[in-house]
């Protein structure tokens, strides 16, 4: 029976190099996978699933009005699994039409995302996987400052900690470290010196 999998990190935790390395092991076995990104994403452009280590590949954005159900649906061949990166930028009725495409179509998703925001506050998709996921589980990295696991991410402008703002504001490194608890209210910014704490 398929199931709905919701796999989530603190930025550079390996999600995108994740996803892209799963959807390889299907089809080097000749099963075809249905890869999908947040059209909210468009840091390497629209629809490109992109690793910090360089590698990336075209997919198909999920808009806000597309329906993932029917996109699913009406794919002309069988498909082995759903992939989605990027999956905290889903809406409710995005994740509501994944637990379909896992039920009534019985096929696996696989959902990568980030599980809170620069506020420590959950998106929209990450809130509503983390309640309808059948299995969750936590893809680790390392706080940017010290060797203590990474649970937060800090948004940073000019050198400075950001606390307030929109919620989405797309960026890699130059604008987000993965931290832990500590640095995320104590960053090791203004010195620019890693702290071991």
């Amino acid at each position: 029976m398929a199931q709905l999998f919701f796999k989530y990190g603190a930025m550079n935790s390996g999600k995108s190099i994740d996803i892209l390395k799963v959807a390889h092991n299907y089809e080097e076995q000749g099963k075809p996978v249905e890869l999908l990104t947040s059209g909210v994403d468009t840091r390497a452009g629209r629809g490109i699933i992109a690793s910090r280590i360089g590698l990336e590949r075209k997919v198909t954005p999920v808009m806000e009005d597309t329906d993932l159900y029917e996109l699913v649906k009406t794919v002309d061949h069988p498909l082995y699994c759903v992939l989605v990166d990027e999956a905290q930028f889903l809406t409710k009725q995005h994740v509501l039409q994944l637990t379909k495409v896992v039920d009534e179509l019985d096929i696996p998703v696989m959902a990568y995302g980030l599980k809170n925001d620069f506020k420590n506050e959950l998106f929209e998709g990450t809130k509503y996987l983390l309640i309808y996921a059948d299995k969750i589980e936590e893809m680790k990295t390392i706080c940017w400052f010290c060797k203590h696991k990474a649970i937060m991410n800090l948004r940073v402008h000019d050198g400075k900690p950001v606390y307030e703002g929109e919620q989405v504001q797309i960026g890699g490194n130059e604008s987000y470290y993965p931290v832990c608890r500590h640095h995320y209210f104590h960053p090791a910014l203004s010195t620019g010196q890693e702290n071991d704490n």
